[in-house]
């Protein structure tokens, strides 16, 4: 089943663009309030995508807090949200976001997640091209 991309207004792209901007700035908490707000009125199929990423900076915040049961709880809860979405979704490698999640699960489980740097934290990268809106 293809799971086509999501229709967003200009508002939600808008706070989409501004959530991105916040988790690759690990501010994890404000993205996880930008984006939910946006995903509150999203409907359809992409709904579960846009809460795998909610999930996964609620897990990287866990994560900068030294809350390693909660990231690795969060992690495990986001990767099951991708799974019905296609390698590349919405412009986002989704099979490279689903290998490094499972390699920084991999990271809490062994103790080895701890020391992280900013800069070392995944950072999502979406293509303008795939969001730009309808003419």
């Amino acid at each position: 089943m293809t799971v086509p991309d999501p229709e967003l207004s200009d508002e939600e792209r808008h706070s989409f663009d501004k959530g991105v901007a916040e988790f690759n700035a690990g501010f994890f908490f404000e993205c996880h309030d930008t984006i939910e707000e946006m995903w509150s009125g999203v409907r359809g199929p992409s709904r579960d995508f846009f809460q795998g990423l909610i999930q996964v900076s609620v897990a990287f915040y866990h994560l900068t807090r030294g809350n390693l049961a909660g990231a690795e709880s969060m992690l495990t809860r986001a990767l099951k949200r991708f799974e019905k979405y296609p390698d590349r979704y919405f412009g986002f490698d989704l099979a490279a976001h689903r290998t490094e999640l499972r390699e920084w699960r991999e990271r809490i489980r062994v103790g080895d997640a701890c020391r992280t740097a900013l800069d070392d934290l995944p950072k999502w990268k979406f293509d303008a091209t795939s969001r730009s809106p309808s003419p």
